[in-house]
């Protein structure tokens, strides 16, 4: 829950929303899910992009744990529109307030590539690799059959972020999904969601995804 203090009026909203490409940007569109790449901010700048390896989505509130926005020497804040977008941005669920969730993330991750359960590091640094080119900030795409994705992944459609869902893929912008389009049958398209992430997916994992789109 953010206090009156966090909550940005209309005419300013803060720096701290991330899309499915991964760039944070201030806009007003609500957030579903709270999100964590370490101590990215200066004042109420954002002056980094991540901190690590550990980009991780949380619930937005967890027992009485006070989240204070823009504190010295504490996590920025940041916030995503639903659990699609957030796992589009190369975050995963958080080991701790959710608990449940993330051991489905890795049973689904166990079912794309066997083995063992992995630890979160091992995910993380996977995870890491796959969605940005090393070094920079620059977005690592993916090139994927249409026919091979699961529900809940995002790709990149006329230079627009577009979630896929069933027969429909439904277009992304920072005031939210457009209009349902049909989804082609065959073909290749650049994958936004890391590959792990798209694994997880195929194999269990079902994320929230905004209640407009599913209406």
């Amino acid at each position: 829950a953010m206090s009156s203090s966090q909550r940005a009026t209309p005419h300013t909203p803060m720096r701290n929303r991330v899309t499915p490409m991964g760039d944070i940007l201030a806009v007003e569109l609500r957030g579903a899910w709270l999100g964590n790449r370490g101590i990215l901010h200066e004042g109420t700048r954002v002056v980094r992009f991540h901190r690590s390896t550990l980009w991780i989505i949380c619930t937005l509130r967890h027992k009485d744990w006070r989240l204070p926005q823009w504190t010295e020497g504490h996590f920025t804040v940041l916030f995503f529109h639903d659990e699609a977008v957030a796992l589009a941005a190369g975050h995963r669920p958080c080991a701790l307030c959710r608990r449940g969730d993330y051991n489905a993330f890795r049973a689904g991750w166990v079912g794309g590539y066997g083995g063992a359960t992995p630890f979160a590091r091992e995910i993380d640094r996977q995870l890491h690799g796959k969605r940005i080119h090393r070094d920079t900030h620059r977005r690592r795409l993916h090139r994927s059959k249409w026919d091979a994705l699961p529900d809940g992944v995002f790709v990149l459609v006329h230079n627009t972020p577009t979630l896929v869902l069933g027969a429909s893929i439904v277009p992304w912008t920072v005031r939210g999904y457009g209009r349902p389009r049909p989804r082609p049958d065959s073909g290749l398209v650049q994958l936004i969601t890391p590959p792990s992430t798209v694994l997880a997916l195929r194999h269990g994992y079902r994320p929230q995804i905004d209640p407009s789109v599913l209406a």
